[in-house]
């Protein structure tokens, strides 16, 4: 199958090789020469513009970092639609509002271009090892063909509806993995503050109802001062943006996202923005003027 692939920052490169390793014809857009270097080594060809990938490809991937980005790629001088040819699918593989997945979709469908939204959770790691989890939004036909291909970058591909569709079930993750990390902070600095030992605590509630992957995932990091990140503050922050955006325009309530998007934007004014996202707990050690440590 002829790829194209328009994206190839952090979650986008080793998805990019991973269709290349699985033995597809993969053209592509970057405007970093090491980058290029490193995919033209692996058999890929590198392209000037996204019109030129969009030209020689029968479908083309985006993995940019949100909607105006995709906007650009898609419809912009030099876009997808100055290249693409009547028949050409845009997977767009990027986290962005669905309000504008489905607009961007309808001035694509004008020159006869299909679209796809499927955003990916897993993070960097699993974009290396090819086990991301697509959740796919748009016809059901179409989603079924390009299967196989979503499937040499992710373990799990789940159609969600129609166009947009992946896009809210990527914010619906993103609220809930938000709104739990908040949770768990204020339950381990509450624990602190009454003179427990959060890390008993933890062990304590961890198996029962309370018990998440969140909370494994995101405890032991807080626990242990580690708040390298494996999901920035600053990228929750647009996820939540767009969350927002998009519950405003149907005239939706989102208010514990609200709430949290609040305490990250604090945390960014202080300094924490590229922290992973468990630093919410820093919020709540701020305030609570405790440490939530072993």
């Amino acid at each position: 199958m002829k790829v194209g692939f328009i994206g190839l920052g952090i979650m986008g490169k080793p998805m990019c090789k991973n269709i290349v390793k699985a033995g597809h014809e993969v053209c592509f857009y970057s405007r970093h020469a090491d980058v290029v270097a490193e995919l033209e080594a692996l058999g890929a060809k590198g392209k000037a513009n996204a019109a030129e990938v969009a030209s020689e490809s029968e479908v083309v991937i985006t993995m940019v970092p949100n909607s105006p980005q995709v906007r650009e790629v898609a419809l912009g001088e030099n876009g997808i639609v100055s290249g693409g040819k009547k028949g050409l699918v845009v997977i767009d593989m990027s986290s962005i509002d669905p309000v504008e997945t489905r607009s961007i979709g309808a001035e694509l469908a004008k020159h006869g271009i299909e679209m796809i939204d499927a955003p990916v959770s897993g993070g960097e790691p699993k974009a290396i090892d090819g086990t991301l989890s697509v959740m796919a939004g748009g016809k059901e036909e179409l989603i079924e063909k390009y299967r196989p291909l979503l499937s040499t970058m992710a373990a799990s591909v789940v159609r969600c509806g129609d166009l947009g569709a992946g896009n809210v079930a990527k914010l619906a993750n993103q609220i809930v993995v938000a709104c739990n990390i908040a949770a768990m902070s204020e339950a381990l600095a509450f624990s602190k503050k009454m003179g427990s030992d959060p890390s008993l605590i933890y062990q304590a509630i961890r198996g029962g109802l309370a018990g998440s992957t969140v909370l494994d995932a995101k405890a032991p990091m807080v626990l242990s001062r580690n708040f390298k990140p494996g999901f920035r503050i600053e990228l929750h922050i647009k996820d939540l943006t767009n969350a927002l955006n998009a519950a405003h325009a149907i005239n939706g309530y989102v208010p514990l996202t609200g709430q949290v998007m609040e305490m990250m934007q604090a945390l960014k004014a202080d300094g924490c923005g590229k922290d992973d996202h468990s630093a919410i707990a820093k919020f709540y050690e701020k305030v609570s003027n405790v440490t939530i440590e072993k």
